[in-house]
Formats: structure tokens, sequence, C-alpha cells
């Protein structure tokens, strides 16, 4: 594959990893200020059916339903904190994709330290334990000459059990 082909492989990988906004343009607003604005809440809020998307990168039918009531508070004359803090009321502090840190989402907050925290944790026991296993006993000066002769040989020496 020459470089021409791995750059084309390359660009395509890439525009693969870009994010596809599933806006509609039936959604979209009239009035570009309140469109981009729309659009800034869309990426704070998640999808509550993808769970890893916001709602602007999601194609789900709740996505839709999202986007389209976000547009509808701009305006209607929402703030952007109004908007987001109708939609928490009406869905929690899970629809947000930076939740506040609170008594709430500490867990969400602090879980994934406190796994990484229990893997260090136990692999610090494992190689602990390995360090203090005895190794095999030496060998006896009886094992050490069988051990030289089958060497010598290539084979154990007849007689010997």
């Amino acid at each position: 594959m020459g470089v021409s082909h791995a750059f084309l492989a390359f660009a395509i990988l890439l525009c693969l990893t870009l994010p596809a906004h599933a806006v509609r343009p039936d959604e979209m607003l009239k009035d570009p200020a309140l469109e981009a604005r729309a659009r800034e809440i869309g990426q704070e809020l998640r999808c509550l059916v993808c769970r890893n998307q916001s709602i602007d990168d999601s194609d789900a039918d709740l996505a839709h339903d999202l986007r389209v009531l976000v547009r509808q508070r701009l305006t209607a004359g929402d703030t952007d904190r109004q908007v987001i803090d109708y939609i928490v009321s009406r869905y929690g502090d899970f629809v947000l994709l930076k939740p506040p840190f609170k008594y709430d989402t500490y867990l969400l907050w602090l879980g994934p330290g406190l796994i990484l925290l229990a893997g260090l944790w136990g692999l610090g026991r494992y190689l602990r334990r390995q360090a203090g296993m005895a190794g095999p006993p030496p060998l006896s000066p009886d094992e050490e000459r069988r051990l030289a002769q089958i060497l010598k040989d290539g084979a154990e020496p007849k007689g010997t059990p």
C-alpha cells in the first residue's frame, strides 16, 4: 500500500470519527443567534436513550423531542440557564453531560477513582504475596548428580527411578 493509499485510508477513518450532528433541518431556528445558543445547550445535554451522546449527536426520538423543547424555550425568551434548569427539573441531573458535584452525584464523580484505588490495592496485595512465596527447594546432591547425568547422556540412566 503506497503513501497515497495510506493517507486516503487515514482521511476516511478520521472522517468516520467526527461527530455526526443529528439536528434535523425542520428543527433549526431561522434566527442564527438562537440556533447557535440551541446548539450550545444541546451539547451540554445527554441523550437519555444513548447515554454517551449529546442530544445534538443522537438520532433517538427522545433526543429529537429534547432538541425541539430547547428551541421552544429559547423562542419563548428563556435564558440558556433557564432552559437547562427546566430540562434538569424534568429529567434530573443525569440529563447533563457534566453533572454538578453534589450529594446525589458523589459516586458518579468519585466512583472511577475509588475503583482505581481498589484495583491498585488488590494488585499490591497480589504482588506482596507473590514476593513472599518461597521458590522450589534446592536440588539435593543426588538429584544434581542425576541431572548432570541426564544432560550428559540425553536420557535418564537405566536402573534409576
